[in-house]
């Protein structure tokens, strides 16, 4: 179960230290956003010692530059040698962009020897306007594909937004932006991953979020700092009542196997309920 992605900025040691040290269960070694473009090329062959240093336990990913950087290739080449578990590809605009990601990825795994596909895709998939037309095309794509998430900050930008926020809550353009992204990992049939929340010190509106993303059909969330690893991890771990809930959903279907509804507890239980009950205790 991968609940919390920390991102890590790839030049920065001493964030990485601390972040092997929290309860992460993904950590994203950020190439991108965090790292300056004159401190990239430094940053490279850290982020390669830092994959070979992240334990176990915790999922070793990579953000890259976008397709269209002028950076991405280069990424690629420092990083793939070190076999990280998935590369996460910003400013995704669709199933073209998704395809030309893999081929690359198929070249670099070849070279240094990997087996194909070997390597994941979390894409994030709605940080331009153009992005937001391409969300139904990721179907069938790639095998490497193993998750979609979204972004508000860069997608505001493009928009040209004062803001994308009012009283906590997105507004309108980006709560849309968040819903198709999840039903669009859905129709592709891999996980949909929380975007991060941007309140640093405002651990109601993490928790909220968290809840809610969890709630709505996300399996996950970004985070930007350690100190919300804890309530995302949280969020996303079913509590008692849901797993028993659960184990008595199961239950009773495999008492009435042939049943397509029954009644527990005064309410009707039919088959989405059963899938929700076997994504619980998949969490579990």
């Amino acid at each position: 179960m991968t609940r919390t992605f920390l991102f890590v900025p790839g030049d920065s040691q001493r964030k990485f230290e601390r972040a092997i040290t929290t309860a992460a269960d993904a950590l994203i070694l950020d190439l991108e956003d965090s790292v300056a473009p004159a401190r990239k090329p430094a940053a490279r062959p850290l982020v390669r010692q830092m994959l070979a240093q992240v334990p176990a336990t915790q999922q070793a990913w990579v953000r890259v530059n976008a397709l269209d950087s002028g950076h991405l290739l280069q990424d690629l080449a420092a990083v793939m040698p070190a076999r990280p578990y998935g590369i996460v590809l910003p400013k995704c605009q669709g199933r073209e962009a998704l395809l030309q990601a893999a081929h690359y990825l198929d070249a670099f795994e070849a070279q240094a020897g990997l087996p194909q596909d070997s390597t994941r895709i979390l894409a994030i998939v709605t940080e331009t306007a153009q992005s937001i037309f391409g969300l139904g095309s990721y179907a069938h794509v790639t095998p490497r594909l193993w998750g979609l998430s979204w972004g508000a900050e860069d997608l505001a930008a493009d928009v040209g937004s004062l803001g994308n926020r009012h009283q906590g809550r997105y507004t309108e353009p980006y709560r849309l932006a968040r819903s198709l992204c999840l039903y669009a990992a859905a129709a592709a049939g891999v996980r949909a991953i929380d975007t991060v929340c941007v309140e640093l010190d405002e651990p109601t509106v993490l928790a909220d979020e968290a809840q809610e993303a969890c709630r709505d059909g996300f399996a996950g969330k970004l985070a930007i700092h350690p100190r919300h690893v804890e309530a995302i991890n949280a969020a996303f771990t079913p509590d008692e009542s849901q797993l028993a809930w659960a184990a008595r959903v199961l239950e009773a279907f495999e008492r009435n196997p042939d049943a397509g509804t029954f009644n527990l507890d005064g309410k009707m239980i039919d088959q989405p309920h059963l899938r929700l009950a076997r994504r619980l205790m998949g969490r579990a």
